[in-house]
């Protein structure tokens, strides 16, 4: 259907939930997207199932789609306050947070829905824990200084379920592999956090950049190293090859980078650093999908 025909009001709300569920800026479903990836490729050895990675590149962006709009929810009476957030559909008043509510209803619904019928029982068992992943992060910056953790877990939190959809289990590699990813996550996003610092400190939200201080870029740094010490432990224990090191040498390259962007801390080059964090993930993926290519021939 061409969205021309469609009445100038429905457009409009089209638009709005399409900048609340930031199908605009897909940044966060690839950073959702790559460790999947990773679990996936791992777990089968060589190239999964296609169902499952239908399943689960699907289920990615339905709950980065939810994430979004429970986040939303959670900051409506916070965002207007903040240079980078106050023209969201929600502190705007464009989209209603009952709307908001119901989208992420809906959204995750639809991603259970497709871990029941497609998938094996403990998949499903650890959708729950997913679930509620999804749904406390938001809230979390009120209460600890540490929001940025619950936000890595509940981005981590696909590695044990493609893993177990895959393999039928879970295991010290899964979650070798889970480590590795709640640490770049807490990373990458605290990167993300120092683009709101100011105004994050003016209206009270806590986050792991506030709580690093000065500290900021070599905290951020020593997480960066232990990202890619975890990621070599990752690749000892599964037998992969000289393809996956080098991609883990492109993704240190790319963290010292990232370190070069952020080292005045000024908000666009920030964001900046926070978003390069997408190659860095994308080039694991590359290796590992080469090596894996590779050692199956």
């Amino acid at each position: 259907m061409n969205p021309a025909i469609l009445p100038e009001h429905v457009r409009t709300r089209l638009r709005d939930y399409v900048r609340l569920l930031r199908l605009d800026r897909p940044i966060g479903s690839l950073l959702l997207l790559w460790p999947t990836y990773w679990a996936l490729w791992l777990a089968a050895d060589g190239f999964p199932d296609v169902a499952n990675l239908i399943i689960f590149t699907l289920g990615v962006f339905l709950m980065r789609a939810a994430g979004c709009a429970i986040n939303d929810f959670a900051d409506r009476r916070v965002d207007g306050h903040v240079k980078r957030t106050r023209d969201r559909p929600l502190p705007s008043g464009r989209v209603a947070p009952a709307e908001a509510v119901a989208l992420f209803l809906i959204l995750s619904l639809m991603a259970f829905i497709m871990v029941v019928l497609f998938t094996n029982t403990l998949t499903l068992y650890l959708s729950f824990g997913g679930l509620v992943l999804a749904f406390i992060y938001p809230f979390m910056k009120r209460y600890t200084h540490l929001p940025q953790l619950f936000l890595a877990a509940a981005f981590s939190w696909a590695i044990p379920m493609a893993w177990a959809a895959q393999a039928g289990e879970v295991t010290q590699l899964t979650w070798l592999l889970f480590v590795a990813n709640v640490l770049w996550t807490v990373a990458y996003d605290t990167l993300y956090a120092m683009v709101d610092r100011d105004d994050d400190i003016r209206i009270g939200i806590k986050s792991t950049a506030i709580l690093f201080g000065d500290a900021d870029r070599v905290i951020v740094a020593i997480l960066q190293a232990l990202v890619i010490l975890v990621l070599i432990m990752v690749g000892h224990r599964a037998g992969l090859g000289l393809v996956f090191y080098l991609a883990l040498v492109a993704m240190a390259c790319l963290f010292v980078y990232q370190q070069h962007l952020a080292r005045y801390r000024e908000r666009t080059a920030c964001f900046q650093a926070f978003l390069n964090n997408n190659p860095a993930g994308f080039v694991v993926f590359a290796g590992l999908l080469i090596d894996t290519f590779l050692r199956n021939q």
